[in-house]
């Protein structure tokens, strides 16, 4: 091979060289401009998601923008907001007042052992019961299981005070009254099919369709506030009040969790 040619090799070789580190060149800078690109379109991103985030935070919950909603009082109540609940005769001359949380399991065992004592009483006419419902527990162990059981307990009175009665002893019996911290009346779902079990609410679609429409939901919020702010001295759940003075079992500071408590309780407040 003449010098020539290897010359011209020679140069042949670093122009393709040459061109071959252009085009890496190009290659690397398209390569960054994507990435600065993606960069930006990931910190828009995390930026918005945080922005979103931020507004869901400050959005009101859908429990806190129900205080807002129309107030519809269920049938058989009485007071401004419908929210005083008086069951029993006329003749009766006094009331019990009766405070109880849907979620508190002192309530359910209250219930559960108490409950048809009471409701034999207040149906041969001893004395007349007003419920006072308390949703503190969502608060307390976070959920809605106590509102929501509430606006469906609403939902019951509204169609009598004995389905009233008879679905508030379903939700705390011991079959279908769940754990304080596993917060299952937050479905309605679970709410009907507890409601099934009751004859004047089995296979109600009015009821039904009040449950899952949230119809009470105010009401029970309402409900809720009057349980805030009673005058009784009221704080916690299941409390019994007569002529404003508290019915204790025999520790003399929480409500009577025995029959024989009870009645013993029951009596000397209807003396008194």
């Amino acid at each position: 091979m003449s010098k020539r040619n290897s010359q011209t090799a020679k140069t042949a070789a670093r122009e393709r060289l040459r061109a071959e580190r252009e085009r890496q060149a190009k290659k690397a800078k398209v390569r960054r401009q994507l990435i600065v690109a993606c960069s930006a379109v990931g910190v828009l991103a995390i930026a918005g998601g945080v922005g979103f985030a931020i507004v869901q935070a400050n959005k009101p919950s859908y429990w806190d923008a129900a205080k807002d909603d129309k107030l519809v009082k269920p049938a058989n109540t009485s007071g401004t907001n419908g929210t005083t609940v008086i069951i029993g005769k006329d003749t009766a001359k006094k009331t019990l007042k009766l405070y109880e949380d849907p979620r508190c399991p002192v309530c359910a065992s209250f219930e559960q052992t108490v409950g048809s004592t009471v409701h034999k009483d207040v149906e041969d006419g001893k004395y007349k019961i007003q419920y006072i419902g308390a949703t503190f527990l969502d608060g307390n162990l976070q959920g809605e299981g106590s509102k929501n059981a509430l606006s469906a307990l609403g939902a019951a009175l509204n169609v009598s005070p004995e389905a009233f009665l008879d679905y508030k002893t379903a939700l705390y019996s011991a079959k279908y009254h769940p754990e304080e911290t596993e917060d299952k009346f937050k479905d309605d779902s679970y709410l009907i099919k507890v409601a099934n079990t009751v004859d004047a609410l089995k296979n109600n679609t009015a009821f039904q369709k009040a449950v899952k429409d949230g119809t009470y939901d105010k009401w029970a919020l309402d409900m809720s506030e009057l349980f805030d702010k009673n005058k009784d001295g009221v704080t916690g759940t299941p409390g019994l009040v007569m002529d404003g003075k508290k019915l204790t079992g025999s520790d003399g500071q929480n409500a009577p969790m025995t029959v024989a408590e009870f009645n013993t309780a029951i009596d000397n407040a209807l003396k008194a």
